[in-house]
């Protein structure tokens, strides 16, 4: 996995890798110490209250007694100011930009937390390529020649193999296909390796999965979904956070919240509209 550090993130170079080299790229220096340590806090306190809220792909992991060893912290806009800047951090905004369209939006913004012993996951792909499992549901002649998805991965704990850092099949994202048995993922697959304040940005199509936690640590992460802005997002962030904050969004966090992208609309109320604005 190529690493670039905030100086040398070109948008040409790492849209280039995402597409058609291994999927995934490592950003350094893109969050101070205080900035990883905010963050990992109030994911340690949210999770601790609330240790049902599993995360998707755990195959079996609920079955052995497992399922509070890997927490999943939703809403995190709301849960503190760091997430929004963690969102939109410029050198993010100007590779996704590139990568999925100047007006992209956020589908998901979450934290995943799998303690010592905690489980992986099985191989898989992300929204909305996540049901490729049943091809039929999706168009003729779906090809990966433009992506609808993106994936952020801001590290707050060591991700080691011993932690189970997240495994992937670089180049697998031109497959555009569900993993199955046969591709041998676990016998081909590397690891997104990195230290607490790395970020990894890979596309989404890229197989990929979780590991089991082997350490005596902890080992968090900030996930953060982006899509192109006709993508319907996977949650409906708006409508779970405070109206002020999103009534003094930053212009950057209105877009990544979909606000500038008007559609589905009622188009009868919105001519109306129009006809008054004129009157």
């Amino acid at each position: 996995m190529q690493s670039f550090a905030t100086e040398t993130a070109d948008p040409e170079v790492i849209v280039e890798e995402l597409l058609r080299g291994a999927g995934a790229v490592r950003l350094t220096g893109l969050f101070t110490p205080d900035e990883i340590a905010e963050a990992r806090a109030i994911i340690m306190a949210e999770s601790d209250a609330a240790t049902e809220k599993v995360t998707h792909f755990q195959g079996a992991a609920a079955e052995d007694g497992t399922l509070g060893l890997q927490r999943r912290v939703w809403n995190l806009l709301a849960k503190g100011e760091v997430f929004s800047r963690m969102a939109a951090h410029p050198v993010l905004m100007r590779v996704l930009r590139r990568f999925l369209g100047s007006e992209f939006i956020m589908g998901s913004i979450a934290a995943n937390r799998i303690l010592p012993g905690g489980p992986g996951q099985e191989p898989h792909v992300d929204y909305p390529y996540w049901d490729f499992h049943s091809p039929e549901t999706h168009p003729v002649g779906l090809n990966g020649s433009f992506p609808m998805n993106a994936q952020v991965s801001i590290i707050l704990d060591p991700f080691t193999e011993e932690s189970g850092a997240t495994a992937y099949l670089p180049g697998s994202q031109r497959e555009l296909r569900y993993p199955t048995e046969a591709d041998g993922f676990f016998e081909r697959c590397e690891r997104m390796l990195g230290d607490p304040g790395d970020t990894v940005l890979f596309f989404g199509a890229v197989w990929h999965c979780a590991m089991p936690n082997r350490s005596n640590h902890d080992r968090n992460a900030v996930l953060t979904q982006y899509l192109p802005k006709w993508v319907k997002p996977m949650e409906d962030m708006p409508a779970a956070l405070p109206p002020d904050l999103v009534a003094n969004a930053s212009p950057d966090l209105r877009q990544l919240l979909g606000l500038n992208y008007p559609y589905p609309e009622v188009l009868d109320a919105a001519a109306a509209g129009n006809t008054e604005g004129r009157a």
